[in-house]
């Protein structure tokens, strides 16, 4: 009698369970519920951090775009990390921006796990480039002689490639786990994004088994990459007091000090969330520091790469003054004077012998701006020395 009155009220508990999980459509994330002034500010605030973070990362990809002298492994895989850094942080920030000045804060359930497999996986992926970093710093200071050979830019593309691919498949059998777990009808997430943690405190049956697994595939991927990174630049470290020059010591410290103070940042702050997420820790220091490394260590990676790298900087510059001389361009003055070159009698004039000037020569003629000789030469319309006409470039 007792068997048959357990086995009906785990069925009717099951069933339930079952008919709360069918009802859950959507999440609340709770994020920061302080008062209305207070979020402004802090929309204020987190919408700076986000349009300085986009800016000075798209810097660093334009200057090693631009910039022939940082086409090398190493600024290769800098712009891929800084392109993920732009990837990372939008995948968080604006709905967080976008609750601080709603009133729902809803996120629909397809839309709470898709952020939580691109956060993740992106998370994955700068782990993985992290090291792919180290080992390119490794080479390039330990095996100096045969890193031309090794760090080929098929094998850099290769090993970037790599990176991305192996961070978005990681992370998909525990978000599978947690997305077939069944979800209580309350439905309220004590975060401003989806994460493993809360979204587990909401079902409504226990897992023991996903939250090990979770914590298996946090901790190996975490401690796995540190243990590669510090044991390549403790070898670097090594190699580079050997170094007599100390102009050359400066330099390999200085480029091994910012990938260091990017990896410092990045991994004391995970380690705190996600090695043992089961330890209990409160709801409320998980959410600020997951805030640490998801918006404001993006932030700083630019800084820190640009600020400790002499390459970088001038690399800035150039395309800051390219900016500038375009925006002047764009909007030319009135003041500007063309070179003296242009100063002939009626140049845009179709007269025997010339023919009319392009309006692109006409327009770097009059702006100011430095002309090749055919461009001169249909500038003022004139005839080439077989007679045919000047072509328009």
């Amino acid at each position: 009698m007792e068997i048959c009155y357990f086995c009906s009220f785990k069925k009717k508990e099951y069933s339930n369970v079952n008919n709360c999980s069918s009802s859950v459509s959507e999440f609340i994330l709770l994020g920061f519920p302080y008062t209305w002034e207070i979020q402004i500010l802090l929309f204020s605030i987190f919408c700076g951090t986000y349009i300085l973070t986009l800016t000075g990362n798209l810097c660093i990809i334009c200057a090693v775009r631009w910039d022939h002298r940082l086409q090398t492994p190493m600024y290769i895989l800098l712009a891929n990390f800084s392109f993920l850094e732009i990837c990372f942080i939008t995948s968080t920030v604006p709905k967080m921006l976008a609750n601080l000045l709603s009133e729902t804060r809803t996120i629909c359930f397809y839309g709470c796990f898709l952020q939580f497999y691109f956060f993740f996986s992106e998370g994955t992926a700068e782990t993985l480039f992290l090291s792919a970093m180290a080992f390119d710093r490794f080479l390039a200071i330990c095996r100096p002689l045969h890193y031309p050979t090794v760090m080929t830019a098929q094998r850099c593309i290769r090993i970037g490639a790599g990176c991305w691919v192996c961070g978005f498949l990681y992370f998909l059998l525990p978000i599978y786990l947690i997305s077939q777990l069944p979800f209580c009808c309350s439905n309220k997430i004590d975060h401003f994004l989806c994460d493993p943690g809360p979204l587990m405190k909401l079902s409504c049956v226990p897992a023991p088994a996903t939250e090990i697994i979770c914590a298996i595939y946090n901790s190996v991927l975490i401690f796995s990459t540190l243990f590669f990174i510090t044991s390549s630049y403790t070898l670097v470290i090594r190699a580079v007091l050997r170094v007599p020059s100390a102009e050359g010591r400066h330099k390999a410290f200085s480029t091994c000090g910012s990938h260091l103070a990017v990896v410092s940042l990045f991994y004391g702050s995970i380690m705190v969330v996600y090695v043992s997420p089961t330890a209990g820790n409160p709801a409320g220091i998980q959410k600020y520091v997951t805030l640490f490394y998801s918006v404001l260590t993006p932030l700083f990676n630019p800084l820190i790469y640009s600020l400790r790298n002499k390459e970088m900087k001038e690399a800035l510059r150039k395309i800051f003054r390219i900016c500038s001389r375009a925006f002047a361009v764009g909007f030319p003055l009135p003041a500007a004077q063309p070179p003296l070159w242009c100063h002939r009698p009626s140049p845009c004039e179709v007269l025997p012998g010339r023919v009319a000037p392009s309006e692109r020569s006409l327009f770097l003629c009059r702006s100011g701006l430095p002309l090749t000789q055919s461009s001169r030469v249909n500038a003022c319309g004139r005839r080439s020395s077989l007679g045919s006409l000047a072509h328009s470039p």
